[in-house]
């Protein structure tokens, strides 16, 4: 493994001192934390860390390598990864590359050696900042300066960027099985609106007898309901929830189809939108595995991955209709809601872990319920 001197620049003067154990240039973005302390290669490739430099907690990554089943979606969007120490001798017998490989073989910028708790304190004290690395500009006062000009995440559309271009469906080889697919086919039609969609979330539609379509972020409500589906799922994804209101626009017309409809993370926010409510930005987000939140009704506690950096205001629906129905137990946010008319609900975590606890996978199962005791949109 080759390294070579690396800065860690940020929009406030601060800077770090690294070594990059992959890639090499320059890149920029916001600067993040993540708690989990397996899932690395599924976190790369979520793409709701689009234009985001991820920071691993855990002191040592890559020790089980990369392989091709575990990827999230179709490539990495984390704009870089800084760990504590990348592991030299990947040892896992479902490994076909070591992480240093993999980085490089998509362009990617992965930095080491560096006090990646330091960095993590100081965005909790701050909050989440533009960051920009480099292995060839290292005078910090220069990089400091060029990281304060990156353009901030607050009002820019990252969701239209990861979404697919086209539909498409599920199972798509070889990310999808035709083995998952329950004996006698499906039972359901599930039209997916594509933020930034992760792999696991189709595959678990698809085991519980979903024919899934995926449809772009930028779909018309007739297209969606042309196709007569049973259900609407909205996905997760990247970036500014009020920065896309093309698609707030859009749900608001499905969601008066009644077709039951169950959103996650990015989905959740643009939901609560679309039901009235408003967003806001997180002073450094929640992005791990071990998340505490609290349904509201049964009391029960579940430990949730999440990877968000705004929420929905759970205060902004009034009393109306539109009902709070889980809470962040360390800050007290909104993790979810439900409509008290419509066959509407959504979680602002993500229950198809990957990586993360499988506390919340009955969601899914919920869903599926929805769509058998529902009627069936005309």
């Amino acid at each position: 493994m080759n390294r070579r001197p690396a800065l860690i620049a940020l929009e406030d003067g601060t800077h770090f001192s690294a070594q990059a154990f992959a890639g090499s240039g320059e890149t920029s973005g916001e600067l993040v934390f993540n708690t989990s302390m397996t899932g690395y290669q599924e976190i790369l490739t979520d793409p709701s860390y689009f234009g985001q430099i991820v920071t691993l907690t855990y002191p040592l990554i890559g020790n089980y390598g990369v392989n091709p089943e575990d990827v999230e979606s179709f490539r990495p969007h984390a704009r870089a990864l800084v760990v504590g120490e990348c592991s030299r001798i990947p040892s896992n017998h479902r490994a076909t590359q070591s992480l240093p490989e993999y980085l490089e073989a998509h362009g990617l910028i992965g930095l080491d050696q560096v006090d990646t708790r330091a960095i993590t304190l100081h965005i909790r004290s701050l909050g989440a900042m533009r960051c920009l690395i480099s292995t060839e500009d290292l005078d910090p006062a220069s990089l400091c300066r060029r990281a304060a000009e990156v353009p901030p995440l607050v009002g820019d559309d990252y969701a239209i960027q990861v979404s697919t271009r086209e539909p498409y469906d599920w199972p798509l080889a070889p990310y999808g099985s035709e083995a998952d697919t329950p004996a006698g086919g499906p039972r359901f039609r599930v039209a997916v609106i594509d933020c930034g969609v992760k792999f696991n979330q189709l595959r678990i539609l698809q085991r519980r007898g979903c024919l899934v379509r995926v449809f772009p972020i930028t779909v018309a409500p007739e297209e969606v309901m042309a196709w007569k589906p049973d259900g609407l799922f909205v996905s997760n994804g990247p970036g500014d929830p009020s920065a896309v209101p093309y698609a707030v626009k859009t749900l608001r017309g499905l969601v008066e189809t009644r077709t039951p409809t169950f959103g996650i993370c990015f989905g959740h926010q643009l939901l609560g939108q679309a039901l009235g409510g408003r967003t806001f930005k997180l002073k450094f987000g929640h992005r791990g595995g071990n998340q505490p939140v609290q349904d509201l009704a049964t009391g029960k506690v579940e430990i949730t991955s999440q990877n968000h950096g705004f929420v929905v205001d759970k205060d902004s629906f009034g009393e109306g209709a539109v009902e709070n129905t889980h809470v962040n137990l360390n800050d007290g946010t909104s993790e979810g809601l439900r409509h008290r008319d419509f066959p509407v609900f959504s979680v602002q975590y993500h229950p198809e872990a990957c990586p993360g606890p499988h506390d919340s996978e009955y969601l899914f199962d919920r869903f599926i319920d929805l769509m058998t005791t529902s009627p069936r949109p005309a």
